[in-house]
């Protein structure tokens, strides 16, 4: 069952489904799991057992698939997973002491069972021993508050609408159970497509995800892992494709790529993680998700993890997820309270002037403290800036690199290698970097041209005071920034006193943002020409006796700026 192309679906054969309005199929399916499916153990081992199936019939196209060189294509195998007996005896309100705790809500449909209580140790999880094993070479301790809840779901089977706050540890969230549901799958074959698939918005986060599935896989033997991003050299992403990998994580135009041309296939897949999601819609991907999630086998498992919740976000979760545990981890897109943000009007023409002034003098301190200077991030709007404010910073003999969508893969991956591990102190990045961008010890971000919306600007900031750290974010701003400038002066009026930030968040919502920032422009520049005109008439109408030669020039003037 290999993907068919758009433009060969006609002329396919096989069996077609007729769509209703939200593209589910009208034919639903009603299966059971193979009875060859297993338990796992607290120890790790397994064994067989059968169990009632996930049909996710509803979700799939018309689209028709091709045969492959396998002859018989395995049922999925999703194993009746048990935490230790300890978990097991927790009582009601233990569990929902628990989850106050680690500061996690959580929701279920209604009529649904209830959701797996949270675990607060790996151990306690009864995780493969392999997987184990690389937990603690991580150096993992504890779950952190998503991991917690979350990979009990995920490892019961339960499909997951997750939403934290990004450096909250969201990918070993899903990283860990996908492995152990890989795990589970009959072997692969060459040739097979991959058993599970991760999709992210940007290379950089993919590849993050990527090492992070690596990390938690490197004792097990012969578990591949492959990665699908363009920008790179899509005839070697071809070859490990078609001798067949466990997992792929990818970018979706490059998946869409590989799927046309036959070098993979979605026929086995039955664990998907969509990351990042809200950003995978922003950068227009929807449609590229919509395809790869109506092509997938009916049987299989989703985990959609995003950092805000919007409503395109609620909209695809209604479309793909079934029945879903929904769990939300502290205020979702709120300034953190550990970073300490600035905000400095700076003539637009002075900016990059005022940037140097500031990471000299950042300098300076560090060289007489003897420290080393602080990892920073620079944003801001334009490519062109972007290597602009990097060259004038490597001139001041500043440690500064560029990272921006027009520079190679290799450039881009060189410049994050740099950054993270030295000897580049100073990255100067567009938005690319603002979301998923997981660099341990930034402690400055600065934002030399700000976003046009909230939501962006706490992505940006989001970059420093990770994982319980302190960081601080400083912020240029000129007269056309005022509507954003009042909102982040209230969100930070808000934590001080410690309420609860919130703002709409998603495509529409930044869309009337911007239109309100717009007519609020242009009703003060409305404002002030009327002011002008008003104090023109009035002293032309009653008082020009009074009016000098110097006085009339002036108001000539004041007309001549209103014409223009």
């Amino acid at each position: 069952m290999s993907y068919v192309p758009p433009h060969l679906r006609n002329s396919s054969a096989g069996k077609t489904t007729t769509l209703n309005s939200n593209g589910a199929g009208a034919d639903h399916f009603s299966s059971k799991l193979s009875s060859h499916q297993s338990r796992i153990h607290c120890n790790g081992e397994l064994d067989k057992f059968s169990s009632n199936g996930y049909s996710n019939s509803s979700r799939r196209s018309s689209v028709n698939y091709s045969t492959t060189s396998r002859t018989a294509i395995p049922d999925p195998e999703f194993p009746q997973w048990k935490p230790s007996e300890r978990v097991l005896r927790l009582k009601s309100e233990q569990i929902e002491e628990i989850r106050l705790r680690l500061n996690v809500d959580v929701n279920v449909a209604p009529g649904s069972s209830s959701a797996p209580a949270p675990i607060e140790s790996f151990p306690d999880m009864c995780l493969h021993p392999s997987i184990m094993k690389d937990i603690e070479k991580h150096g993992y301790t504890a779950p952190t508050s998503i991991q917690a809840q979350s990979m009990p779901v995920a490892l019961s089977g339960r499909d997951l609408l997750g939403c934290a706050e990004t450096g909250s540890g969201k990918t070993a969230a899903f990283s860990i159970p996908m492995i152990q549901h890989c795990l589970a799958q009959q072997p692969l074959q060459r040739g097979d497509g991959p058993l599970a698939l991760v999709l992210a918005p940007t290379r950089e986060l993919a590849q993050q995800i990527e090492q992070e599935v690596t990390a938690f896989s490197l004792s097990l033997d012969s578990f591949k892992t492959a990665i699908v991003v363009g920008g790179t050299n899509i005839s070697e992403q071809r070859s490990e494709l078609r001798a067949g990998v466990h997992i792929v994580v990818a970018t979706p135009g490059r998946l869409i790529d590989h799927l046309q041309q036959g070098n993979t296939s979605l026929c086995r897949i039955s664990f998907v993680v969509l990351d990042e999601a809200d950003r995978m819609l922003d950068m227009g991907f929807e449609p590229q998700i919509r395809e790869v999630m109506r092509n997938l086998p009916e049987k299989h498992q989703t985990l959609l993890f995003s950092a805000t919740m919007p409503t395109e976000i609620e909209a695809l979760a209604q479309d793909y997820l079934t029945n879903p545990v929904r769990i939300k981890v502290g205020k979702v897109s709120s300034p953190t309270a550990n970073v300490f943000q600035i905000l400095e009007k700076v003539p637009e023409n002075d900016k990059i002037d005022r940037l140097l002034d500031l990471l000299v003098e950042e300098a300076a301190q560090s060289e007489r403290s003897g420290h080393p200077f602080p990892l920073t991030i620079v944003f801001v709007e334009r490519k062109t800036k972007c290597d602009e404010v990097a060259e004038a910073l490597t001139q001041q003999g500043l440690l500064a690199t560029a990272l921006h969508g027009g520079r190679s893969q290799s450039e881009r991956e060189a410049a994050l290698r740099d950054f993270r591990h030295g000897p580049i102190n100073i990255l100067v990045a567009t938005d690319v970097a603002s979301r998923g961008l997981d660099v341990t010890g930034v402690a400055h971000v600065i934002n030399l041209d700000l976003p046009k919306t909230m939501e962006d600007y706490v992505h940006r900031i989001g970059r420093t005071g990770r994982a319980g750290s302190t960081g601080r974010a400083t912020s240029f701003y000129t007269d056309r920034d005022m509507y954003l400038v009042a909102q982040i002066r209230r969100a930070i009026a808000d934590i001080g006193s410690g309420n609860d930030v919130t703002f709409a968040m998603g495509k529409t919502a930044r869309r009337k943002e911007r239109e309100a920032a717009a007519a609020e422009k242009e009703a003060r520049s409305t404002l002030s020409k009327l002011s002008l005109v008003e104090s023109a008439v009035n002293v032309e109408d009653k008082y020009r006796h009074m009016i000098t030669p110097a006085m009339i020039k002036k108001e000539g003037a004041a007309d001549d700026a209103w014409d223009d």
